[in-house]
């Protein structure tokens, strides 16, 4: 199933279902393993469906790493990494028509209903896994090294684990423990939408979408097409598909229906081009993992994408890497995974939306493409070759006993090492053929970027009476330290957490400097004058890294603080942390001092704009017009808390105001020029 097999000879899929069924199985009894031992009994020994789940205890033996566990173990709570209820369900589409099957599990509560966020073989707590048996891929290195590759290039790809599985004293084989992909701070980093999110700003985010295959009474809750005119089924995973809104739907298809406009029309502007609308460096990243593991479904099933409230398009996670490198379902006749061709121009196969073509055609998204992929093969960097070959041998090493097991236990031929030299040698071909084909990368190579610096941050600001949300209280300084004036458009913090982008053909002078709070109306209550802009989610209290970037990814600046020493005292306790000098390294510790110093205003106050707001007290529709292009209009009541908020991008624009109750509220006006309130009054 490597590719290096006979395949002119194959009988229908059918027979070989038969035959497997049909064959009994070697016997193989789990007494000991260097890896984790999974054991789980189901209630009264019921058989595991595909829906719903059965109810079931599980106990994981793990003594620790370069320790044997043992199956007797299995009373010894000293050794149980987990021993509690479960909800357990088979998983997959093609993947249940093997004899040996995957799984999806809950964790619960003793009552069976509640879910239990526990942490698993060291992996973040949380409650929903997958124990997932490389059913196709008879080498067990596929996903998971995608995975980990995913990872090291700096996104969330899905933890896992090696372990082996007895199920109701039946040993299942070789599986991976993995985190199931949703959204969470420590999986995919959105906020979850909410049934009644119809507005903007909630309207915007998160979501977690995916093109794939249907299955379980799956319907599809929009269309795109290929490069062919093949259709390509998106389906929600956040929303559930039973709990999103036609508001919802219509949002986020909009938001890719714009990247396939902007990508077939070659718009790469940063104001409103597939920069705007994506992030570009996800997208690539997406691109190069499954475009290395020749992955033939990289872009019509199981391709995932999220994106966060007010935030951009994003890419990924990558899933189900199992067909790659030279591996298919050869038992149905398919032989796709190949070294010479793009997988988003495969025409006689999958190929996906026809965007990721249009994307790789544009000529500025194809020179990142390029400097990224030169980038990974670096000495030292995750895709080099003997970086990777050093992870697969170490990976090899550490499953190689379990996987003599698994394969006796399914009648499988064991020969690891013939399939691993297999896989390396596909990598070879394949980096060879990508690095021939992608192009020159010398048109978006050392570019020049605004010399912008993050200069303050008040990440865990101190509570009081007046002000008892702290995290409406945040906020970041960011300073021109260069000597022409710098256009912020398509400036933004990239990665995931903290959001914002700067509004369109915004400016920042030299030596001038802006300030981006959390909540606008409580900064001005507190600080007395308006910060440029507002940023979605909040600053962590124990540390992040803030990755500000052009439109395209380009680092401008880049500053991981912590809580922790040797960085200053600026937790909780009423200080920010302000660099002590705008020619030091801010990526240093050493260089920031905690100040309690109070902020009267900024260098450069907003640029005046003239602006009206009637009728003023309003009942109905309220009439905002301006000299200056609005970017976004918010209002909020006197608490500061964002009521509605609606995308701007002309001069005027109108809020209907009936279905709010009688009082004051703050009306906000977001232009490039900075920010500016004005209090009206609903009759």
């Amino acid at each position: 199933m490597d590719g290096y097999e006979d395949t002119t000879m194959r009988p229908p899929l059918q027979a070989i279902l038969l035959f497997l069924l049909a064959s009994p199985l070697t016997g193989q009894v789990l007494t000991d393993s260097n890896l984790p031992i999974v054991i789980i009994t189901t209630d009264g020994g019921a058989d595991i469906a595909d829906d719903p789940k059965v109810k079931a205890s599980m106990k994981i033996i793990d003594r620790g790493p370069g320790q044997r566990n043992y199956v007797a173990d299995q009373g010894n709570t000293l050794f149980l990494n987990y021993s509690g209820r479960i909800g357990i369900e088979l998983r997959g589409s093609s993947s249940q028509e093997s004899p040996k099957k995957n799984y999806g599990l809950t964790t619960r509560m003793a009552d069976d209903i509640t879910n239990n966020n526990v942490s698993l073989l060291g992996m973040p707590e949380e409650n929903d896994w997958i124990l997932g048996g490389m059913v196709f891929d008879t080498a067990f290195v596929r996903d998971y090294f995608c995975q980990n590759l995913y990872r090291r290039m700096g996104n969330y790809g899905s933890r896992a684990v090696y372990c082996e599985v007895i199920i109701n004293n039946d040993y299942k084989g070789l599986y991976l423990l993995q985190e199931k992909l949703k959204a969470d701070d420590n999986r995919i980093d959105v906020l979850k939408i909410g049934k009644n999110d119809n507005t903007l700003p909630a309207l915007s985010g998160g979501y977690i979408s995916k093109a794939d295959k249907l299955t379980g009474g799956d319907q599809v809750n929009w269309r795109m097409y290929s490069i062919e005119y093949s259709p390509v089924d998106y389906i929600h995973e956040l929303p559930k598909p039973a709990d999103a809104t036609a508001a919802q739907t219509g949002y986020i298809s909009n938001e890719f229906f714009k990247l396939e406009t902007a990508a077939r029309n070659n718009d790469f502007s940063a104001v409103n081009g597939y920069p705007s609308i994506i992030d570009v460096p996800s997208f690539i990243d997406f691109i190069l993992v499954n475009e290395f593991a020749s992955n033939p479904d990289a872009y019509q099933y199981s391709t995932y994408f999220h994106k966060d409230r007010n935030g951009k398009l994003r890419a990924g996670p990558v899933w189900d890497l199992d067909l790659s490198f030279g591996n298919d379902l050869f038992q149905w006749y398919l032989d796709r995974s190949k070294t010479n061709l793009w997988y988003f121009e495969d025409y006689f196969n999958n190929n996906g939306s026809r965007f990721w073509y249009d994307l790789f055609h544009n000529n500025t998204f194809r020179c990142y493409l390029s400097k990224r992929w030169h980038g990974l093969l670096e000495t030292g960097m995750p895709l080099n070759r003997e970086v990777r070959e050093a992870f697969i041998d170490e990976t090899v090493a550490l499953i190689s006993e379990a996987v003599v097991r698994d394969c006796q236990r399914w009648g499988k031929n064991s020969n690891l090492a013939e399939r691993i030299t297999a896989i390396k040698t596909f990598m070879e071909g394949r980096e060879q053929w990508i690095t021939s084909s992608i192009g020159s990368y010398s048109a978006c190579n050392n570019l020049a970027v605004p010399q912008l610096t993050i200069t303050k941050i008040m990440y865990h600001p101190q509570t009081s009476t007046q002000f008892p949300v702290g995290d409406d209280l945040e906020f970041l300084e960011i300073r021109n330290t260069g000597t022409t004036t710098v256009n912020l458009s398509g400036i933004y913090f990239m990665g995931t957490g903290l959001v914002y982008q700067f509004p369109a053909n915004s400016t920042l002078g030299a030596g001038r400097c802006v300030i981006i709070a959390s909540n606008a109306t409580v900064f001005q209550a507190k600080y007395g004058f308006s910060p440029f802009g507002q940023f979605t989610r909040h600053l962590s209290n124990s540390g992040e890294i803030l990755f500000l970037a052009d439109a395209f990814g380009n680092q401008v600046d880049v500053v991981e603080y912590s809580d922790q020493s040797p960085w200053p005292a600026a937790d909780g306790n009423g200080s920010y942390l302000r660099l002590r000098n705008t020619s030091l390294d801010n990526s240093l510790a050493e260089n920031w001092e905690a100040s309690a110093d109070v902020i009267t205003s900024v260098q450069e106050p907003p640029t005046d704009v003239k602006f009206s707001l009637y009728p003023n007290p309003v009942s109905g529709i309220l009439t905002i017009s301006s000299d200056t292009e609005i970017s976004s209009i918010t209002i909020y009541d006197l608490n500061g808390t964002i009521l509605l908020t609606k995308e701007g991008g002309g001069f005027s624009g109108m809020i209907d105001m009936s279905p709010f109750t009688s009082g004051t509220y703050i009306v906000r006006i977001f232009t490039a020029n900075g920010s500016y309130p004005q209090k009206i009054i609903r009759k």
